[in-house]
């Protein structure tokens, strides 16, 4: 295989005292973007064909885009292997026209080689039969020639038709070109042109350009009228969140006062209820006491009578009659043992009655007592729940009871400062209304100026792709027609079937339908109905198809960003393919994220990375 060894940069545009080492297999170029892998790229070209010094429809041609500015030395060197396993170093001084070439053995080999006036040395195009332009148009796969949009893929398809079916010229080359040329006129225009598409769109954005800075003052004020708007609203909103804290904080704090005030009604409740026990107790005693009073004048009573009895037993003792005596003091005995009877009925009487009625006072005071302690857990009650519900509103709102009357006064003024923002903020917005009607204009201009960015981009883009299609059919189509046969026919189906996983498997060319695709189905399809990622793949597949057939060697593939705009399972499929069909060729991606890195891991393939 043709392998690239070594690449040495002394300068050459962004680059700067590089050197880079290759695998003969996988390499993995990478770098972000602007890091210098286009700049690489192409100095791996102009390393083998030389730098042009002439624009050729470029702003600028490559030799001044890559000069260094600061004057160091514009050189480098880079090292190959051929297939017979001969080694060179080509040391190029880009200021001159020619390189130096060495052999194996360090000799100066230059001399060896034809000299073109315009081109220089042809060494390269003797070791591997391809010139500039097929190098770059096979060799070379970047995001450009991957991804093409559907217009260039109904042109790229066709181009692909005419290549795989017979090479002929005369069957649709000329036809191409002078579509392209055609179009490119009448969609496009140039500079010498006047009212086509291109020279319309850029007199209309000067003009456009113009108006826009006359009115552009008036969007700088709508814009710090707006920020003044988004403040007030702000503080608007601040204001009306502290207000509804106040409101809260003060529902609180009525519930609270009314909480605080079926407390006090209790305690007055349980003072009345203590009162009437109090009462109770007194009446009590004083029954007691009464009840005492009567069995002690009880007991004076009995021994007063006793007394008497006694006396008048004496007297009538000293009577002489004996049956009076005797007739007195049955009597006598009859009327005290009745008046005893009697009397004690009455205490037992007044002494029941007398328990009865502390009886009741007893049951009283005990229900009094029990009203009395059911009051003070009610009070106990609302009282933790008034200190629950202040702890609560403490912890909530971080504010004392003490300060909520002062949150109170503060609600008054509170309201009105969001009155007075909302009048202030009233005024921005007429003032905003106003300038909004001194802008129609400009919104409508910078929407008229965007959209005509848009068009001349699609234009330029569009011119972009007709000289893409132009300059592959102009440079390439003799080139690449003597090397089309059957077998790269085969070895494009081979190549598509592998990429796609199996989904289209046979490519072929009729002269009705130009270029068709077997669908799974055993179905024949014209191309152009695939849709553009397949049409991208059939396009890569094209390119690394022709690199078997274009050389004798086995040429490098060099892809630049190539799969930017494919999805992981594609990227997965077109690796695992290169890395499996391709072994003897060497693998340059260049790239800028890590997709192709862990597929590679993914897939335990070996590969060199480099990073710039």
């Amino acid at each position: 295989m043709l392998k690239i060894e070594n690449i040495k940069i002394n300068s050459f545009g962004t680059l700067k005292n590089k050197e880079i080492n290759l695998d003969k297999n996988v390499n993995i170029i990478y770098g972000k973007n602007e890091s210098g892998k286009s700049t690489l790229l192409t100095y791996i070209k102009t390393a083998f064909y030389g730098i042009s010094k002439n624009k050729n429809g470029k702003q600028i041609s490559d030799f001044d885009k890559y000069k260094p500015w600061s004057g160091e030395e514009f050189s480098g060197k880079i090292k190959y292997i051929l297939d017979d396993g001969s080694k060179y170093e080509i040391f190029r001084d880009f200021n001159k026209k020619n390189a130096k070439i060495y052999n194996d053995n360090l000799e100066d080999i230059t001399k060896q080689f034809n000299m073109d006036k315009k081109e220089g040395s042809q060494f390269f195009l003797e070791q591997v039969g391809l010139d500039e332009n097929m190098f770059t148009s096979t060799i070379m796969s970047g995001q450009q020639e991957v991804k093409l949009n559907e217009q260039q893929q109904n042109v790229l398809v066709q181009k692909i038709a005419n290549i795989a079916g017979t090479g002929d010229s005369n069957l649709s080359y000329n036809k191409a070109k002078e579509k392209l040329n055609k179009k490119q006129l009448e969609e496009v225009g140039t500079e010498r042109t006047q009212g086509k598409p291109i020279n319309i769109l850029k007199s209309k954005i000067k003009y456009i350009s113009e108006m826009l800075e006359k009115l552009n003052l008036y969007k700088q004020e709508k814009i710090t009228i707006e920020q003044k708007k988004k403040d007030l609203e702000n503080k608007i909103q601040g204001q009306e969140q502290r207000r509804e804290l106040i409101k809260k904080i003060s529902e609180l704090s009525e519930k609270i006062r009314i909480e605080s005030e079926k407390v006090n009604y209790k305690n007055k409740i349980k003072e009345e209820k203590q009162d009437e026990i109090e009462n109770l107790k007194r009446e009590k005693e004083e029954i007691t006491n009464i009840s005492r009073n009567k069995k002690n004048k009880n007991e004076w009573y009995w021994i007063i009578n006793a007394i008497m009895i006694v006396l008048m037993a004496i007297s009538i003792i000293a009577l002489k009659n004996k049956y009076i005596t005797y007739t007195i003091l049955t009597v006598l005995t009859c009327t005290l043992v009745l008046e005893y009877i009697i009397k004690i009925n009455k205490i037992k009487r007044n002494k029941d009655l007398q328990k009865n009625k502390i009886d009741l006072l007893n049951t009283k005071i005990d229900f009094l007592q029990k009203q009395k302690n059911d009051i003070e857990q009610d009070i106990k009650r609302e009282k933790d729940n008034l200190e629950k519900e202040k702890e609560e509103i403490k912890n909530k709102y971080n504010i004392e009871l003490y300060d909520i009357e002062n949150s109170k006064n503060d609600l008054e003024e509170i309201t009105s400062r969001i009155n007075e923002e909302k009048i202030k903020l009233n005024t921005l917005e007429v003032e905003e209304k106003s300038i909004v009607n001194k802008l129609e204009d400009l919104i409508k201009l910078e929407e008229e100026f965007a959209t005509i960015h848009e068009q001349l981009k699609e234009i330029e883009q569009k011119n972009y792709e007709i000289n893409l299609a132009k300059d592959f059919l102009e440079k390439a189509y003799e080139k690449m027609k003597k090397n089309i046969t059957p077998k790269f026919t085969f070895n494009l189906s081979e190549n598509i079937k592998n990429i796609t996983n199996g989904k289209y498997t046979n490519i072929n060319v009729n002269d009705e339908n130009g270029l068709i695709v077997e669908i799974q189905n055993g179905e024949y399809i014209p191309a152009e109905r695939l849709s553009i990622g397949t049409i991208d793949q059939l396009y890569l597949s094209l390119r690394i198809s022709m690199i078997e057939e274009i050389s004798k060697e086995k040429m490098p593939i060099i892809l630049d960003e190539a799969f930017a705009y494919f999805d992981d399972e594609r990227l997965e499929n077109i690796l695992k393919y290169l890395t499996q069909k391709y072994k003897q060729h060497q693998l340059i991606i260049f790239t800028c994220t890590n997709r192709e890195k862990n597929i590679l891991d993914k897939l335990n393939c070996i590969y060199n990375s480099v990073e710039l």
